[in-house]
């Protein structure tokens, strides 16, 4: 690895310029309705040495490690955001998709790459198990600020926040079947009931404990609360991988189980997750991007080659893979064929293509151009069009109206206080009522009221409306009151 002639400022520089050009990329892609991750390899392939030779980087494992890390941040965020209540409709179908629909796409994809690369079985069968699984960065990259029907991207964020044990276990069986052959198939497969089972009790453990630790620890300043959180994420990964179960799953269920617990500083949480999940995608991409030479990528048979097992991925392993996972469920067909479609490649498949460059198997090199070159067909031609098949589909829900506006009390925490945030929608009981005529528990105040982009100050004749944002300041003790009296419907009265 080298950073051409760059002393320590040069360096600082180039990582202000590359996020900067990460930011600039993610809004320039939103407007042409490309995948934001192409653009970040692009830059990172541009600034390298077969590009305008900014860099030289070709170390594999440190790109390894840093995919990991950004992986790991990504999850976490992910995880965050995702509504209990959402994925629990669709815990079942998103268990299957990781699992045997990861197999099966694997599978399938493994025998056409062993005709196509006229390469042994197992070599095979490790390429399809690299490409086997959707990307949690790209999947939740492109869902974001899209209107896709809830359902739907409950079931692909579920899949892809949960299916990277499924690849990462048959990568790591079949580059251990290549380096010992005499290595029994059969003596290996528990490890995968291991990583999966320890992964999802230590991400509920982990979850529970950390949710607990946020809100009884008081410390000094607001900014430390999401730093403390996101600790929990690398100490989730660091333990389930210590004893060989799946950190990516625990780190994803923590998160899951945090996000969905009751914390102080929330909002605080998640701007600032998001705010590092995108710094770390950002880099992510670049130096995967940096590691990929143009040259050997885009060489002639492996644009041909690429090209051939792209349709094969897309077109006939993930559609068998998702209609066979989804047998018996309650999905109508026209939503397979959008989850067919929707399945996702990016950072995944690509870090784990450097596991058998790092363990020195035969043709390595020669995997990481064609998946690299597949994970880019995969993110244009699927990530782009996205949200013209949900259209084509009738699978479009209503439009996504999250707050861009937020109210925080410094010393929430030592006030024994909460301010709470609450969208009134057409079915609660209090829209339609006047703020006078509605009984909030004891020491519960409504502080503001936001409506589109107005800010409105709340009188006993302020009537609330669907849509509104109530931003109500409570005592911890009633906390529970004023969220039960939120939510009554109005069917209940």
């Amino acid at each position: 690895m080298q950073i051409g002639s760059f002393d320590n400022d040069g360096i600082v520089f180039l990582i202000a310029f590359l996020l900067i050009s990460g930011v600039f990329a993610a809004k320039f892609s939103s407007r042409i309705g490309l995948p934001s991750l192409v653009l970040f390899i692009l830059v990172g392939m541009l600034i390298g040495s077969d590009g305008l030779g900014f860099v030289y980087f070709d170390n594999a494992e440190l790109a390894q490690m840093a995919g990991i890390l950004a992986l790991i941040i990504i999850l976490f965020e992910g995880g965050l955001q995702t509504k209990w209540k959402t994925v629990r409709a669709v815990a079942l179908p998103s268990i299957s998709l990781a699992t045997v629909g990861v197999l099966l796409t694997s599978l399938i994809t493994g025998f056409a790459v062993h005709y196509i690369l006229d390469v042994s079985w197992y070599e095979g069968l490790l390429f399809g198990a690299i490409v086997g699984s959707t990307d949690a960065a790209a999947v939740f990259a492109a869902l974001k600020e899209r209107n896709i029907k809830a359902k739907m991207g409950a079931t692909l964020e579920a899949e892809s926040g949960t299916n990277d044990p499924m690849a990462v276990f048959l990568t790591l069986i079949f580059i251990e079947l290549l380096s010992q052959p005499n290595t029994s198939l059969w003596i290996m497969i528990p490890s995968f009931f291991w990583q999966m089972g320890i992964g999802l009790l230590l991400g509920l453990g982990i979850g529970k404990l950390a949710s607990f630790s946020i809100n009884r620890i008081n410390l000094e300043s607001s900014g430390l609360y999401p730093i403390f959180t996101l600790s929990f994420g690398f100490i989730t990964y660091s333990i389930a991988s210590g004893i060989d179960a799946s950190g990516f799953l625990a780190v994803y269920v923590s998160a899951l189980v945090i996000g969905n617990s009751e914390l102080t500083y929330r909002y605080s949480i998640s701007q600032f997750n998001e705010g590092f999940a995108w710094m770390a995608q950002i880099l992510m991409f670049v130096i995967l991007g940096l590691l990929a030479f143009p040259g050997h990528v885009f060489q002639i048979n492996v644009i041909t080659q690429g090209l051939i097992i792209s349709f094969v991925l897309i077109f006939v392993a993930r559609p068998v893979a998702v209609f066979l996972s989804l047998i018996k469920m309650k999905y109508t067909m026209k939503e397979k064929i959008f989850l067919s479609w929707a399945g996702l490649r990016g950072a995944v498949p690509i870090v784990l293509a450097t596991f058998p460059i790092v363990a020195g198997i035969e043709n390595a090199v020669l995997y990481f151009n064609i998946i690299f070159f597949v994970v880019l067909t995969s993110a244009l031609v699927q990530g782009s069009s996205i949200n013209t098949v949900a259209k084509k589909l009738g699978l479009m829900g209503p439009v996504k109206d999250t707050p861009h506006h937020s109210i925080e009390l410094i010393s929430i925490a030592k006030a024994n206080a909460e301010m709470v945030q609450f969208q009134a929608n057409n079915d609660n009981a209090v829209v339609g009522k006047k703020l006078k005529d509605i009984e909030f528990p004891t020491r519960a105040t409504i502080s503001a009221i936001v409506r589109g982009d107005r800010l409105i100050t709340p009188y006993g004749d302020t009537e609330i409306k669907p849509g509104d944002f109530l931003y109500i300041l409570v005592s911890r003790k009633y906390k529970e009151d004023l969220r039960k009296m939120l939510n009554e419907k109005k069917n209940n009265k």
